[in-house]
Formats: C-alpha cells, sequence, structure tokens
C-alpha cells in the first residue's frame, strides 16, 4: 500500500465516522479484500486494521506484544500449541518425554520442515532458538524471552537431526506449556544471529509458518502472503496443507473511531481493539466479535514497595479497598467483562476466588489511611502527612482499550477518600521509558499473559523481574516462590499458587481490576476458521470468508 492509498483511507473513514457515505479507497489493500466476492476461495484475501505496530520486529522483544503478535502468529510456527485451557498438542515438535523430576525433556521434530529461504528446521535450529529464548545476547542489547524459564535453564543440545534435549537446573514443570507462548516463535538461524540492527528490520526475519512477507512500511502496513509449500500445521488448527488466504495486510489506523467506522463500513475484515462501548451496536448489526481471555494475570496494577507511598502497606491495601470495580464494569466495559477473583485470571487452573481480600471497602480504606498518618487535608481536600501531599500518577498503558477512562474512574474513587490520583495518556515507546525502564514509578500497569503458572515465581522477587521492588525481603514471599518454581507435580503446585496469591492481595502488591480482555476483534460476518491459542492470538491458517 502507497502512502497515497492510505490516506484515501483516512479520507474515506473521516466521512464514514460523521454518518456521511465512505469514500472509495481506490488502490488500497484493504479495497482489494472486499473486491473479491465474485473471486476463487483460493484468492481471498484478509484486511485488518490495527492501532499500531509500535513494538519493532526484533523477536525477543516485539513477539510478546498483542499488536506484533498478531502478525508473527502467520509468519512463525511454534513447537506445540498450548490452548485456551493450557492443553499442550503437537507441532513442530510431534512428541515428547519428560524425566520424573522435571528438569530434562527431550523434543522429537517433525521430518521434513522447512523455513521460508528453504533451511531446515532441525535439531540444531531448535536449539538456537531455545538459546535466543532463555539466554539472548544482552551484551548486544537482545533480551531473552521474558517469560522463557531461563533463570534455571542449564542447555539443549542437539541428539541427532530430529531430537533435542532440554535440561534445567530445577525442576521447571512450565518449559513445554511455554513452548507454545507467542514469544517462542521458531526463526531461522540465519535470522536468530543478526544484529540488533538486522533483527529490528521484519525483511530480515524468516519463518516456517503459513505466510511469508510480502511488504512492509514501518507505521503504516505489513502485507504477508501464502506460503504455497506449507504443510505442518498442527492438528488443532483444523486444516493442514497451504493457507486457504492468499494474502492478509495489515494497516495501521491508530484511531479508535476511524477503525470503528470502518468495520461499518465493511472496508475492512477485522478491526482491532475498538472502544468497548460500542460493541453492542456491532453485534447487533450481525458482526462476530472476538473478545478472548488468555491465561495470565488479571488486568491491574503492581506496586513497588520501595516508592512512596507504596512503602506502607496500609496505603497500598487502602488503594485496593477503595475502587469500585462493579462501577468500571458497568461504566467502562460491557458484559464480555468480568469482575477479577485473584490477581490470575480465572482461567488458569490453579486460580482461586480470592474477592474477598480486596473487595470495595472504602470504610476500611479511609481508617487505613487514617492509621498510616494521613490525616490532614491540604486547601484542595486532598490527604497530606508532614506538609506532603498523598497522591500519585497513573499512565495507562496502551496496550489495552479503556484503560484511559478506567484509570480517570479510579482516580475520582480515590479522589473521595483524599488521594490525589493524576493521569497520563502515553504512547508505547514512551509508555516504556516512563514506567517500565523507571524504578521511581510506583505503579504500573499489568496486562501480562502466561501459558503456565509456574511463570509466576520469575516476577515476584529480585531473581525475576521483582515487580513489587521487595527483592528479596520478604521471606514468606521468598518461601512460596521458590515452592511454586521447584514443584514437580501440578498437584503440589496448585496448593502453594493458592498460598503465594493470598499473601500477594494480602500484602497488597497486586491492585486486581477486571478479568482480562486485551484484545478485541471486531470481525465482518462471513468470516470463518479462526482459532486463538492460550494467550489470545489468532490464527488464521484455516481462516475463510463468505463471498460478499
Amino acid at each position: 500500500m502507497t502512502r497515497t492509498s492510505r490516506r484515501h483511507l483516512l479520507q474515506g473513514l473521516g466521512a464514514g465516522a460523521l454518518g456521511l457515505a465512505a469514500l472509495p479507497l481506490a488502490g488500497c489493500a484493504v479495497d482489494a479484500a472486499q473486491a473479491d466476492g465474485g473471486a476463487d476461495a483460493q484468492d481471498q484475501e484478509l484486511s485488518f486494521l490495527i492501532s499500531n505496530l509500535d513494538g519493532g520486529w526484533v523477536p525477543s522483544k516485539s513477539a510478546i506484544s498483542s499488536y506484533e503478535a498478531n502478525v508473527w502468529q502467520q509468519l512463525t510456527d511454534k513447537l506445540v500449541h498450548t490452548d485456551p485451557e493450557g492443553k499442550v498438542s503437537p507441532w513442530i515438535a510431534e512428541s515428547w518425554e519428560q524425566d520424573e523430576d522435571a528438569t530434562a525433556y527431550v523434543l522429537h521434530l517433525r521430518d521434513g520442515v522447512t523455513f521460508s529461504d528453504g533451511t531446515p528446521l532441525d535439531a540444531e535450529a531448535v536449539v538456537a532458538n531455545i538459546q535466543a529464548w532463555a539466554v539472548g545476547r544482552p551484551e548486544e542489547g537482545l533480551a531473552r524471552v521474558g517469560l522463557f524459564p531461563g533463570s534455571t535453564f542449564e542447555a539443549a543440545e542437539a541428539v541427532d537431526a530430529r531430537t533435542v534435549r532440554v535440561t534445567f537446573t530445577a525442576p521447571t514443570l512450565s518449559f513445554l506449556p511455554t513452548l507454545g507462548y507467542h514469544g517462542c516463535q521458531l526463526m531461522a538461524p540465519s535470522s536468530l544471529a543478526g544484529s540488533l540492527e538486522q533483527q529490528s528490520d521484519l525483511a530480515f526475519q524468516i519463518g516456517s509458518g503459513p505466510f511469508v512477507l510480502g511488504s512492509w512500511a514501518a507505521g503504516d502496513h505489513v502485507r504477508l502472503v501464502r506460503r504455497e509449500d506449507y504443510d505442518w500445521a498442527p492438528e488443532v488448527l483444523g486444516a493442514s496443507g497451504p493457507a486457504s488466504l492468499a494474502a492478509i495486510t495489515f494497516t495501521v489506523l491508530p484511531d479508535d473511531t476511524l477503525r470503528a467506522s470502518a468495520a461499518r463500513a465493511h472496508q475492512t475484515d477485522v478491526s482491532y481493539n475498538v472502544n468497548p462501548q460500542v460493541l453492542d451496536s456491532f453485534t447487533e448489526a450481525g458482526f462476530h466479535i472476538e473478545v478472548p481471555r488468555y491465561l495470565g494475570f488479571v488486568h491491574g496494577y503492581n506496586l513497588r514497595t520501595d516508592v512512596a507511598p507504596f512503602d506502607d502497606v496500609r496505603v497500598r491495601q487502602a488503594f485496593t479497598r477503595g475502587i469500585d470495580r462493579a462501577e468500571i464494569l458497568r461504566t467502562v466495559f460491557t458484559d464480555a467483562w468480568e469482575p477479577a477473583t485473584s490477581w490470575l485470571q480465572s482461567g488458569v487452573p490453579e486460580a482461586t476466588d480470592l474477592t474477598d481480600l480486596f473487595s470495595y471497602d472504602p470504610e476500611l480504606a479511609a481508617s487505613l489511611l487514617d492509621e498510616a498518618g494521613w490525616t490532614q487535608r491540604d486547601a484542595d481536600g486532598f490527604r497530606t502527612k508532614d506538609g506532603v501531599q498523598l497522591g500519585f500518577t497513573i499512565y495507562p498503558t496502551p496496550y489495552l482499550t479503556g484503560s484511559v477512562p478506567e484509570a480517570e474512574l479510579i482516580g475520582q474513587h480515590l479522589g473521595r477518600l483524599g488521594i490525589h490520583v493524576r493521569t497520563q495518556k502515553l504512547d508505547i515507546p514512551t509508555w516504556g521509558e516512563r514506567v517500565t525502564n523507571d524504578p521511581t514509578q510506583g505503579v504500573a500497569e499489568v496486562t501480562r499473559s502466561f501459558v503456565d503458572v509456574g511463570t509466576v515465581a520469575g516476577v515476584v522477587t529480585d531473581e525475576g523481574e521483582d515487580w513489587f521492588a521487595v527483592g528479596s525481603s520478604d521471606a514468606e514471599l521468598v518461601r512460596l516462590r521458590d515452592e511454586v518454581a521447584g514443584a514437580v507435580s501440578r498437584e503440589e503446585r496448585a496448593g502453594v499458587v493458592d498460598e503465594l496469591s493470598r499473601h500477594v492481595l494480602e500484602q497488597a502488591y497486586f491492585i486486581p481490576l477486571e478479568q482480562n480482555v486485551q484484545r478485541i476483534y471486531v470481525q465482518t460476518p462471513g468470516l470463518s476458521g479462526i482459532t486463538f491459542n492460550a494467550v489470545a492470538i489468532p490464527s488464521y491458517h484455516a481462516a475463510t470468508k463468505e463471498p460478499s
């Protein structure tokens, strides 16, 4: 797509947003995808409007983004498929063995698989990928994949051309399910060997998936075309051989209203992450709405205990007790959203209902703040102590539609308690700099997925991401972390996960909000054959369109 044709799209959608007839989308892939009503099914194309592709194309970084992951899922394969219930089934690894201590695994690879440049996807290639996920090349700016169990990783070796042995220094039950995580995508060894600059170029990245890159322009579009010799999709996707669609075009359109207008005008097949409050109108008009939940953490905030005022547990507890979550669900979202019952999504097999530990109780919240010494008020009515106002800034995540109005509503809730909450919207690069990479920012919004609950051990203390800035100072948290990480059976681990979850919520390290629906797909009627994995990323390998 040219810049000019994208401008036509914007102009046409702008008219649609005002209730006027949309202008023709001449020369645009969105138009081409809709003009195939009489074409053979094998010539059909899919058009996909997305708000941004700002995460870049370095796989270990952008593969975990809910935006770029939509593209990567079509370009690459995985060793296993992990479904929304956490069930693992074969893909490139057609079978495997695990020792009784969960410290050694043997993967048996499917024969005849190749990357799109013709190189074999063999044991040596798999070893190179596992090394990249587990260790990376941090000295060159190439990070490891955050949710891969790298802390216990010991080695990966090619036993023969189709057999890989992977060993860990401690029990690692999360290894197999995590191979289905969208950050663990299989790339050609030549791509993995590239520099940071080379890996930032999508054209440099070679996968083995059902589509290959046709063209791309930063901030504008990515066009994928069908790989004709593809023949190793997992059985659970429901089709074999090459993809049914001839091409997929992801077009960047940042404005939520314009993406919604394009969908209403049938100028796109999929519109990603429109405003939740308009979804009912699409359902009434016959559109199919996918709001898949995924395995992972609920939407919420993690608090850094080394940043005031969150260094006081009573302030943290007042924060969580002062939020009216029922009003958030009524006001910001729709019936497709459900209340949080823990800091884990309810679909996680080990999750238990711990709502009583963070339910709305403004009287309790006020008494906790009084107990913590925030008893004075300034001229604006906000609480103070020793001349310091009680307040902080929330930077709503750009990864979740609805996060801005939700943060503003939370500000109103806490404002009634005398807490001054400021909100500021940022783009993705600035948000990462201001929140993710700034240790002085005390509150950070979480929309994190995972495919196995064992990975929670990697975020809670300084042996991992240290979300709560507790280091190893909380002995109970360290004990529970070690027991989760060291469990050799899922039954044993489930009880410890419940203990850990209770401790995290009692200490108000994490503030749950609602069940995480991070991805919203408004799909045109007649689109079918789409499947979702454990982290709610779609595969279009078996997708088809009814003639319009």
